[in-house]
């Protein structure tokens, strides 16, 4: 992975950190997620204005990702009503390079060196660890399927949009459709699930909604272009290094309890992600 692909990867991961920040601290979970696909439908269109129509070879990519992005947010936004920060996120990012790594390995082409295999395992260790408090601390255990259904989707958008924005050739162009895709996708199920309540938005819910909309646009760009410069299993890897702002964020705006449990799997997540540079 070349220097400034890591460096653009991580800062990807602040963004990413920040805007789900965002949406934990917003009034509604819901209703900001809501306005958070508002606001992509937008970013995108203004995109979409600016680039060609995808090639019909494009479309499967565009239309399975729009699927696989509305599930994340649906459980994204369940997940953070039962539980922290620096808990729910761990949990939910952290099992998608495991499952990226496993289907690198049977299913596609990219090559990976025994040491970025290390470094992806000890970085999954790190994020286990993150994750284990969900028993011991007494915090609500029903933020559990939630956070791991996140993570499978995590997983699944992660590789179809790797290779989706390969067969486009422009990133940008690509997220630009995928996100006004995903917002006619997750509009009817919210409202579905949780009824009118989701577009009944007060100006808070708009300043939070639009704001974490914007970081994860920015966010995700950069990291489908990297997808297309790198292995998918490294760059999905590396975006984990999330997990450590996301964890900080959560002590610094939310008052969430860093313990030496914490401070250990961040150390495993560091150490992780230096051997992927190795």
């Amino acid at each position: 992975m070349a220097s400034a692909v890591f460096l653009a990867v991580l800062f990807s991961a602040l963004l990413h950190a920040g805007w789900n920040a965002i949406i934990k601290g917003g009034p509604s979970k819901q209703a900001s997620m809501f306005l958070l696909s508002l606001g992509h439908a937008l970013i995108g269109i203004a995109v979409a204005l600016t680039k060609p129509f995808p090639a019909a070879e494009v479309w499967p990519w565009l239309l399975a990702s729009a699927l696989i992005h509305t599930a994340y947010q649906l459980f994204l936004a369940f997940a953070y009503e039962q539980g922290d920060l620096s808990r729910v996120y761990p949990i939910s990012r952290g099992a998608a390079p495991m499952i990226v790594l496993v289907i690198s390995i049977f299913f596609l082409t990219d090559t990976m060196e025994l040491m970025d295999y290390f470094g992806v395992l000890v970085l999954g260790l790190g994020i286990a660890f993150m994750a284990r408090g969900v028993f011991t601390s007494g915090e609500s255990r029903r933020l559990l399927p939630y956070a791991l259904g996140a993570a499978c989707a995590t997983a699944g958008y992660t590789i179809a949009d790797g290779l989706g924005a390969r067969v486009a050739g422009d990133p940008l162009q690509y997220v630009g459709w995928l996100m006004m895709l995903s917002a006619c996708v997750y509009a009817p199920a919210a409202i579905a699930l949780r009824g009118a309540a989701v577009i009944r938005a007060s100006r808070k819910d708009w300043v939070f909604g639009l704001s974490a909309a914007a970081a994860s646009f920015a966010a995700y760009v950069i990291a489908v272009w990297a997808m297309t410069n790198a292995p998918l299993a490294l760059v999905a890897a590396l975006r984990e290094t999330s997990i450590l702002f996301a964890v900080l964020l959560g002590w610094l705006l939310f008052g969430d309890r860093m313990d030496r449990g914490k401070l250990i799997s961040i150390a495993l997540i560091v150490s992780g992600v230096a051997l992927t540079r190795l």
